[in-house]
């Protein structure tokens, strides 16, 4: 597993499996966001298995598929309102974490400047700077 710590709340990862599920408890996570759709992954990976793993073992789990036609006001809303409502951290994933980052990202525009987005970004590994157009948007909306 390749957990990526964005905030010291917020961590991303590409796909989990069920197994990964005490892993991510051993590491402290209260809450893991699906945000990959089931129709990119086998049904072994589909959310409802994963879903199944994490309540087992106590953790909340959000179902949030993204995807660039998917990743709306009410999507990105859904994101930001899982992590300030989360009683801990939170592990959010994907195919490779870049689009759990993104939603991070175009959901906190209101109230962080692209800098500090694009700077927290790239310590998780994720080099976005052509966004910042976007984020620069979004933060006068």
């Amino acid at each position: 597993m390749d957990i990526r710590e964005i905030t010291p709340r917020y961590s991303v990862s590409p796909q989990i499996a069920a197994e990964d599920i005490p892993e991510i408890v051993a590491a402290g996570y209260t809450c893991v966001i699906c945000n990959r759709p089931d129709v990119e992954i086998p049904p072994s990976h589909h959310a409802t298995v994963i879903e199944a793993a994490a309540k087992a073992a106590g953790l909340d789990f959000i179902v949030n598929p993204l995807t660039h036609e998917t990743m709306t006001a009410d999507r990105l809303q859904l994101q930001r309102q899982t992590l300030e409502g989360a009683e801990g951290k939170v592990l959010a994933y994907c195919a490779s974490g870049t689009r759990s980052t993104v939603a991070w990202m175009f959901g906190h525009a209101d109230t962080l400047d692209a800098d500090t987005l694009l700077n927290a970004a790239a310590a998780g590994g994720y080099h976005l700077e052509a966004l910042r157009p976007q984020l620069e948007y979004l933060s006068q909306s």
